[in-house]
Parts: structure tokens; sequence; C-alpha cells
């Protein structure tokens, strides 16, 4: 026995139509999935609901790109331009370039090192040998600056508290003169 025809129009109750969403949803998938399969077609079908959670179906023999480039081509839409593609295949090689180098970072941490082969880790060994140089020849310029600079420091120490003895000891004939002044002896 069939269901009654029913009007079709918006589910006015908030939970009765994520249900529904959630039911019909699994059922079109579960139908993308099946003409894919029987009839050995290219199938896409992206899903959006009110919540913003993306669901998709792509036939295992394709991908969604090469679907929207058929369908760009059947129908002359254009459904991005050159330069969204040129921008996106740069997104993709620098998440590449960045995953090459969070892999190198851990080599260089020595983690993940058991998959290297010898030449590999002979390379490694190299590259944290100069690495090493490098932090070394840095931390002794650093440590001459700080060396020359308090040399420097001591010696303005030394002038100042040559100053000081020479001020005290003006200070100290004044006062002398000042008791002589005064009739008496220093």
């Amino acid at each position: 026995m069939g269901r009654g025809k029913f009007e079709l129009k918006r589910i006015e109750n908030s939970s009765n139509r994520q249900v529904t969403y959630s039911k019909r949803k699994n059922g079109i998938l579960k139908k993308a999935k099946e003409i894919s399969i029987l009839c050995d077609s290219q199938v896409s079908l992206i899903l959006s609901g009110e919540s913003g959670k993306i669901h998709e179906y792509i036939s295992p023999s394709t991908t969604l790109i090469d679907v929207l480039d058929r369908y760009q081509r059947a129908t002359g839409k254009t459904l991005w331009n050159a330069e969204h593609e040129s921008l996106s295949n740069e997104i993709d090689r620098i998440k590449k370039e960045n995953e090459n180098m969070e892999i190198e970072l851990r080599y260089l941490k020595g983690e993940n090192i058991t998959s290297l082969n010898f030449k590999e880790l002979m390379a490694l060994e190299t590259a944290l040998e100069n690495g090493l140089t490098s932090v070394r020849d840095k931390k002794m310029e650093v440590y001459r600056m700080v060396k020359r600079n308090g040399e420097i420091l001591e010696e303005q120490n030394k002038e100042l508290d040559l100053l000081l003895q020479q001020h005290m000891a003006v200070e100290d004939g004044e006062t002398c003169m000042h008791q002589i002044i005064s009739n008496s002896v220093c």
C-alpha cells in the first residue's frame, strides 16, 4: 500500500525538518550510489543542510572536479575561471610543500626516522652537522660580542672610578683649603 499525497512545502518544526532531512539525505545518497553502480555512470551529489555541514557522494571512478569540468564543457556555463583554478593549484602546492617541511622538521628532531634509508640518513646527518656548525658559529659570535661589550663596560667603569677619585681629591683639596683659611689644619 502506498502513501497518500502530501503537500510539498517547508516543514516548520525545526526538529521534524532535521529528521526528514537526515532520512531523505540518506535515501538520496543511497540512490546516487545505486545508479552509479548499476548503470556505471559518474555521479556527484553534494548536499548542504541548515547546519552547513556538507554531505557528498562521488562515484569511485571519478572526482568532483572531473564531473564539474564535464558539466562546464557540456553546458558552456563557467563555474570558475582560470584564476580561481590557478589559485587552487597554488594552494595545493603550498599545502604539499608545508607537509614536506613538517616531515623534514620531524626528521631534524629525530622523529619518524625509522622509514629513512641509509642515503637519506647520511643526508640528514650532514644537514644536522651543518646546522650544528652554524649554531656554534653564531654562539661564538654572540659570545665574542658579549665579551667585547663587557670589556668596554669594564674600561668605562675604570674611567668613571678615576674621574670619581679625581673629583673626590679635588673636593678634599677644597675642604682642606677652607680649613687653612679658617686657621685649622687639614
